[in-house]
Parts: structure tokens; sequence; C-alpha cells
């Protein structure tokens, strides 16, 4: 028999310079413990300066009865884009009650007549209005008095519906749902992979336009003021 062979051990870990006793930092290694006080946490951290900031309170919005919790998403780049884009109100109060109108999974069951009683308009005007803002992939429409904002620019997630008996159920739609369901249907590129960069070339369409007409402007007026002064 040979005799055995003396075990070889494992060679260990080069020391790490460790943190200082009292330096935040350790926390990311260490357990969580359960702390029973101020003064326990203050004299773990010695040293340093510990403040407590008041409970943050539940967010608050506008709700009734027939529309609790209402809540729409709405992209800040939207809204600035659209501002600069529509030069009559009409098209910006329509967009805004059409955001108003969405219910969980952003419909809007909203018609032409509804649509032109609240805002007090004629209802051809609401017309040409609303087909401006779906030429730009805005809104859709996906049944007669059903529409459908597009996602990425405003987007309800959920909503408390009443129910016949007077009870209430949160319904809920995920936005990623809604853009999947959206795309699979053939609609225009504008709704299935929505971009405002058309909006923002017309936006700088118009300011060259602007500016165009204020430089023939003055050139007409300088043209002017220099005929009077020979004149004279």
């Amino acid at each position: 028999m040979s005799e055995s062979q003396p075990r070889r051990r494992a060679a260990r870990p080069a020391p790490r310079p460790g943190l200082a006793p009292d330096d935040p930092l350790r926390a990311f290694g260490e357990r969580l413990r359960k702390i029973e006080g101020l003064d326990d946490l203050a004299r773990t951290y010695p040293g340093r300066e510990i403040t407590v900031g008041r409970q943050r309170q539940q967010l608050e919005f506008f709700s009734t009865p027939e529309r609790p919790n209402a809540f729409a998403m709405v992209a800040l780049e939207f809204f600035l884009v659209i501002a600069q884009y529509y030069r009559e109100a009409l098209p910006l109060r329509l967009i805004l009650l059409l955001i108003a109108g969405q219910r969980a999974g952003g419909r809007i069951p909203l018609t032409q007549d509804d649509m032109a009683q609240i805002l007090d308009v004629p209802r051809q005007k609401v017309n040409q209005s609303l087909r401006e803002v779906m030429s730009h992939g805005i809104v859709i429409k996906r049944s007669k008095g059903v529409y459908q904002f597009n996602p990425p620019y405003s987007y309800v997630a959920a909503e408390l519906v009443r129910l016949s008996d007077g009870s209430t159920e949160y319904v809920q739609v995920g936005q990623a749902d809604a853009l999947a369901e959206l795309r699979a249907a053939a609609l225009p590129d504008l709704v299935r992979f929505p971009s405002l960069e058309h909006m923002r070339e017309a936006i700088e369409e118009f300011r060259e336009e602007r500016t165009r007409k204020r430089r023939e402007r003055r050139e007409r007026f300088g043209t002017t003021k220099a005929q009077k002064e020979g004149d004279r």
C-alpha cells in the first residue's frame, strides 16, 4: 500500500480592503436588520445627521361618480409638438376632449355629435378638425362612435367601472397589450409605428415660411420708404 498523500489546503483569497465601520456603503453587503428606533440608527452611523420627512400623501386628481379614478398619461413631447403645430384653437380643444374622454385601453366612446355638443361648435367643424387629427395618426376610428388614441401619445391604463348592481370593478389594460393589438391590425404606418417627426418637419416649414414673409415685408417697407424720400 502506498502512503496517503497529504491533503492540500485551498489557497485563501487575498484579503480585500474593508470599509470603515461607519461607512453607509457597508449596508449593501450586509443582511437587513430591524431598527428599533432612530437612536439605534444614529449609533450605527455616528457623526451623520438623520432626518425624517413628512409621510408621502396619496396623489390627488378630480373624479366624478360616473368616472372615478380617471387619469390619463400623456407624453410631454406630444403636448409640445401639437402646441407648436396647430394654429387654430379647435383642433387643440378637440385633442384635449379626446384625452379626457378615454376609457381603459385608450378607447374613446364619443360620437361626433357628442363632441360638437361638448365643444359647442357645429358638427361640420368637428368633422374637419377630427379628420386633420386622424391624418397624423393621433387618433383612429375603431367602430361607429368609438375612437382610439394612439397609445404612445396618450393612454388610460385603468378605470374603476360601476356595475348595474352598484358594485365596482377595476378594469386594467396594459399599454403593451394595446399596442400589440393595434400593430397587428391593418393600420397606416403612422399608427402602427407612431412618430411625431412629420409634424416637426411641418413646424420647421411653417417657421421658414413666416421668416420669408417677414423678410419680404421688410424689403417692401424699405423700398417704399426709399421711394418716398426720393420724391421729396
